[in-house]
Formats: C-alpha cells, sequence, structure tokens
C-alpha cells in the first residue's frame, strides 16, 4: 500500500489564515505542469512498486486546474505506478472555483472523493477569514456535488472565530448535518507567522482570536458530533462509520507515500524527503530533469536522482548542485516519537503490542512506563495493549506527546 500528494501552489488570493505554501497568481501555472510532469515519472521507483490505493490533489487551489489538466495528471500517474482499481482520489476545491459542469467533469475523470473548503455557511465569517466565495455559493457548490454524482464529500469548517458566538457556530454545524455528508474536517482558527490575519491582528485591523471560544466550540463540535452518529477519528476530523480519509490516515499509519510540486513531502518507510518551498526552483530543477533524464543509462544523469537535482549553469558558470529535495533519514528513536506523535492524534491510539512486535521491547517498555502517570492524573487513557486521548485529553494532545518522547 501507498499514497501520491500533488500540492499545487496556486490560488485566485491568498486567504487571511493560510499558512501553506502557494502563490496568488497563476503566471507559473504551465511551467509548473511540465515540471511536475517530470517528477512524476523520474521519481517512478521511489514507492518500488508499492500498490497506490490513494491519491490526494491539495494545495493551494488544486480546482484551479482544468478538467484537461487533470485528467493528463492521473493518466501519467497511471502510467508510470500501478494504482489500484478502487483507489480513492481526493481532490480539494474552493467553492468560487466550482461549477456543476466542473463538478461532472472530475467525476467523469475517476475523481471519488471531494474536500471542499467552505469553513464557514455565514458571510461575516467568511469576510473575517478573507474568503472569495459567499455562503449561498457555499451551499450551492454542495448541491452541485450531490447532482454530479460525488458522494463521498468532505467539508472544512473553521470555529473558534472572533465573528462567531455560539449560537453561529450551532448552525454552522445545523447546515452540516443538514446535508448529512460523511466527513467534516473541523480546525481551531490559529495564526501562523506568515499568514495575513497574524499581521493583521498585530496592526488591531481585526479582532484578535480567543482561546476560550475555540474551547467553546471544539466542546460543542465534538457533543454533535457524537449525537448525530460521527466517528472523531483524528483530532480535527470526524466521519460516519467507514468513511475517514484514507489518505489522511496513511500518514497516521506510516504508509508509504511520495509528494510531487513544491513544499510537498515524501515517506518511505525509513526517511522523509521534503521538496524546496519555491515554485521558480522547482520548475527549473525538474524541467532540467525532464531534458537530461530520458535515458537512465545516460550517466550525466547521476545528479538527478531523487535526493538532488542540478539546477542548469547561469552565465555559463560552472555547474553547481542546489538540493531541491532535502532528505533526513530515521533514527529508531525518531520512529519512535513519530509514531507515538501521530497515533496519539487518532481515536485508533498507541498499540502496544504492535510497538513491541516491530520496534522492540526497550521501546514499548519505555512509552509504558511513561505512559503510567499521565494515566494516573488523569491526562492519558488505556484499554489493554492501547493508549489513546479522549476528545477532553485531546485538547493537551502537544503537551501528553511531549512526554511521551524519546528523552
Amino acid at each position: 500500500m501507498a499514497g501520491i500528494y500533488i500540492h499545487i501552489p496556486f490560488c485566485n488570493s491568498k486567504c487571511a489564515y493560510c499558512g501553506f505554501y502557494s502563490l496568488p497568481s497563476l503566471k507559473l501555472k504551465e511551467r509548473f505542469l511540465e515540471a511536475l510532469k517530470a517528477e512524476i515519472v523520474t521519481r517512478k521507483d521511489y514507492l518500488q512498486g508499492d500498490a497506490v490505493n490513494t491519491i490526494y490533489f491539495g494545495g493551494g487551489t488544486p480546482s484551479l486546474l482544468s478538467l484537461k489538466e487533470i485528467g493528463e495528471l492521473l493518466h501519467l500517474i497511471n502510467a508510470h505506478y500501478p494504482v489500484a482499481s478502487n483507489a480513492e482520489i481526493t481532490l480539494e476545491a474552493n467553492p468560487d472555483t466550482l461549477s456543476l459542469e466542473y463538478l461532472e467533469g472530475l467525476h467523469q475523470l475517476g475523481v471519488n472523493r471531494l474536500s471542499i473548503g467552505i469553513q464557514s455557511f455565514f458571510d461575516n465569517d467568511l469576510k473575517y477569514l478573507s474568503r472569495r466565495h459567499d455562503s449561498h455559493h457555499a451551499q450551492q457548490c454542495l448541491d452541485w456535488a450531490k447532482l454530479a454524482g460525488f458522494e463521498n464529500i468532505s467539508i472544512d469548517l473553521i470555529y473558534g472565530l472572533p465573528s462567531s458566538k455560539a449560537e453561529q457556530w450551532n448552525k454552522n454545524l445545523d447546515i452540516f448535518f443538514a446535508y448529512s455528508l460523511p466527513h467534516l474536517s473541523a480546525y481551531a482558527l490559529t495564526l501562523e507567522p506568515n499568514a495575513i490575519l497574524t499581521k493583521q491582528i498585530e496592526l488591531g485591523k481585526v479582532p484578535p482570536i480567543n482561546e476560550d471560544d475555540a474551547l467553546r466550540d471544539y466542546e460543542i463540535l465534538c457533543q454533535r458530533a457524537a449525537e448525530n452518529g460521527y466517528l472523531h477519528y483524528e483530532i480535527s476530523n470526524f466521519c460516519k462509520s467507514g468513511m475517514h480519509s484514507k489518505h489522511n490516515a496513511s500518514y497516521w499509519f506510516g504508509t508509504p507515500y511520495i509528494g510531487f510540486g513544491p513544499s510537498a513531502h515524501s515517506f518511505d518507510g525509513g526517511s522523509r524527503q521534503w521538496n524546496v518551498s519555491s515554485v521558480e526552483r522547482y520548475c527549473e530543477a525538474f524541467s532540467a530533469a525532464s531534458r537530461h533524464c530520458e535515458e537512465r543509462s545516460n550517466p550525466d544523469t547521476e545528479a538527478y536522482g531523487l535526493d538532488c537535482f542540478v539546477v542548469p549553469p547561469r552565465n555559463d558558470a560552472k555547474r553547481v548542485q542546489e538540493p531541491v529535495i532535502e532528505k533526513e533519514q530515521l533514527s529508531p528513536e525518531q520512529h519512535y516519537d513519530e509514531y507515538v506523535m501521530l497515533r496519539l492524534r487518532t481515536h485508533w491510539g498507541i498499540d502496544l503490542k504492535w510497538m513491541k512486535r516491530e520496534m522492540g521491547e526497550r521501546f514499548s517498555a519505555y512509552c509504558e512506563q511513561h505512559a503510567q502517570p499521565l494515566i494516573a492524573e488523569g491526562r492519558l487513557s488505556q484499554t489493554r495493549e492501547f493508549l489513546y486521548l479522549t476528545d477532553e485529553q485531546m485538547l493537551f494532545t502537544d503537551g501528553v506527546t511531549e512526554e511521551l518522547f524519546w528523552e
């Protein structure tokens, strides 16, 4: 089993709260697509032939790509990777980029899961977040998605907004439950260091966020999700039975995956890799790889391996290697820390029996020993060989995780 992530680094405009790498312009889209296709082909051996069970278009705004462009990318992936016939294929979309015709086209291409960035069904919230759509169009997109044949639909909502009190947050959830969608991703509004909203708050242009509002909304969310039959399977994710995001779950279960595009990450089971967060450098390097790496047997292509691509010389300068993919080989202790960190985010929790079998008794004994004080304090729960966090305990995940980390 393996997954593929494709980062589309373009948006029509930058949302005030966003900290992800993206550009508010499509000027480099054609160059990017050329480089992206080169990366898909060049790195085809990274997953070592594992069957691909999930494909995820993230961003940025993947729905800014045309149907033709998405179709070409899916065709290329299918030509070079063993994609399972029932693979989950997700595309993130913003409402301002969607139409019924576009959604029908996505469905015909084989995209079978949508993740729509609604964020709120109320205009005052959307204005605070600098979103481009309005509340009417948000609901219209959900109607279109169902008409287009999509059944596996997830939406994003943001809580803890200064523009939204408890009554309005409850109404947001009312609308979500009325649509009977199978999946919800709900995030507390946080301030990212490089986000526009952070600067606006510092300058006093918009009201600051309040942690008490986020706590209130989180408690409402957990209670109402449970009442409506949704499983709280990860800190920010809720689903109907069997409808969790298979792609995101692969991250939490340590499944190998490859990430294409600037800032995308990859994991092969033993090491992590991440692409440079620059569309320009990404395009330059992978376009070069496309020209020079047509034949793997060519000795001049050695520099174009998985870890580093050569940027063509400028002004007749000597060829210089600049890494556009950085790599970190994980130690056994880092594997342990990552397992603890990722699994405690989920309702599956830490499997001590699995840890002992796969990592060794040294790690399972250490984890269980350090877990006992946390259990006694009510900060962590245990059922047989599993350690997990309840809804209330998830509020303090970071602190619990740090105390279980390898010293």
